[in-house]
C-alpha cells in the first residue's frame, strides 16, 4: 500500500513541481470518495493536477472549460431525434467519465454551476425524465479563480458544500520554478505517466480508509472541535454533520496515506484548513483565519 501511495505522489510531483503536500491532500480527497476544489490564481498548475491525477489512477477523464454562456446541458447530455429511428436519443456530456474536471467553474452562471449538484451528491444524471447512473468511481475535480477577479460567480454555499476538500497550490519553490525556467516542460512529464493502479485497485484503497480505526479519546478531540464552530462567536455557521463527517474520513485517509491504521490527531489537524476552511462563515476573516484559531483554541487533551 504504501509503496503504490509512493509511486502515485512522486509520479504526480514530476509533474507538478514542489507541491508533495498537495498532491496528498488530493489523493486523500479521492481516497475518501469526495470531489476537489482547487483555487488559485491561473497558471499555479491546478488542470496539471487534476490530469496528472486521473492519468496515473488509471480513470477515464474529460475536460469542461466553464465560460458565462455554458448551459447544463453542455455538461449532461441532451436529447437530439433520430430521423431513422423515428426518437430522441440521449447523447452522453463529458460528466459521463470517472474524473470530470470543471476548469474555472467560478466562470460559470450559477443555473450551469447547479447542474453538477445532483451528479456530486447523488452519482447520477436525471435528464429527459430518466436517470443515469454515472461511472464508478466517479469524481469532480473543480478549479476556480479567485473571486476578486473579473468575470467570475460565487459558487452558493450548497456546492461548496459538495466539496469535500479545497485546496491551493500557490506559487512553486524557487528551486522548482528554476528548473521550469531551465527546460522542465510539465506537459512532457505529464505524456509519460503510466497508471499505477486501475478503478479496482482504487477501489480496494477506499475501502481500506474505512477500516482505518478511530479511538474514543480522537472522536472526543473531533467533537470539541466540531462543536466549537457551532458555538463560537467567530462563526457564523459551524460545521454541519455532514462537514464532520467529512472531515473524520479525510483524516482516515491521510493517516492511510501515510501508513498508519489508525487516525492521530495530527491527521485531523493535517486535513482540517482544506475540508473545514470553504465550510466555515463569519461576519469577519475568513474560513483559513477561522481554521487557525480553531486549531489554537481548542486542545488535543480535554482540560
Amino acid at each position: 500500500m504504501q509503496k503504490i501511495v509512493s509511486a502515485i505522489v512522486s509520479d504526480v510531483g514530476r509533474v507538478l513541481l514542489g507541491k508533495e503536500r498537495q498532491v496528498q491532500l488530493a489523493l486523500a480527497c479521492l481516497l475518501s470518495k469526495g470531489h476537489l476544489l482547487i483555487e488559485d490564481l491561473p497558471g499555479m498548475g491546478k488542470t496539471t493536477l487534476a490530469h496528472a491525477l486521473a492519468q496515473v489512477l488509471g480513470l477515464s477523464y474529460k475536460r469542461v472549460q466553464f465560460t458565462s454562456d455554458m448551459l447544463p446541458a453542455d455538461i449532461l447530455g441532451v436529447s437530439i431525434f433520430d430521423r431513422e429511428s423515428g426518437q430522441f436519443r440521449f447523447h452522453e456530456g463529458p460528466v459521463f467519465s470517472q474524473v470530470l474536471l470543471a476548469d474555472e467553474i467560478n466562470r460559470s452562471s450559477p443555473k450551469t454551476q447547479s447542474a453538477l449538484l445532483e451528479a456530486m451528491e447523488e452519482r447520477q444524471v436525471s435528464a429527459d425524465g430518466e436517470t443515469r447512473q454515472l461511472p464508478q468511481p466517479f469524481f469532480v475535480i473543480a478549479t476556480q479563480n479567485p473571486l476578486q477577479q473579473s468575470g467570475t460567480f460565487t459558487l452558493p454555499e450548497s456546492q461548496l458544500d459538495r466539496f469535500l476538500m479545497r485546496i491551493s497550490l500557490g506559487y512553486p519553490p524557487r528551486e522548482a520554478e528554476r528548473a521550469l525556467y531551465l527546460g522542465a516542460d510539465p506537459r512532457r512529464q505529464l505524456a509519460e505517466i503510466k497508471p499505477r493502479i486501475d478503478s479496482n485497485t482504487l477501489k480496494k484503497m477506499q475501502h481500506l480508509v474505512g477500516q482505518v480505526k478511530t479511538s474514543e479519546s480522537l472522536l472526543d478531540y473531533l467533537e470539541r472541535l466540531v462543536l466549537h464552530t457551532r458555538r463560537s462567536p467567530d462563526c457564523a455557521v459551524g460545521l454541519s454533520p455532514r462537514g464532520a463527517l467529512a472531515l473524520l474520513c479525510a483524516a482516515k485517509a491521510w493517516a492511510l496515506i501515510h501508513n498508519r491504521g489508525h487516525v492521530l490527531p495530527e491527521d485531523i489537524q493535517a486535513v482540517l484548513p482544506s475540508v473545514a476552511g470553504h465550510r466555515l462563515q463569519s461576519d469577519g476573516g475568513n474560513g483559513d483565519q477561522l481554521v487557525e484559531r480553531l486549531m489554537r483554541q481548542v486542545d488535543i487533551i480535554a482540560a
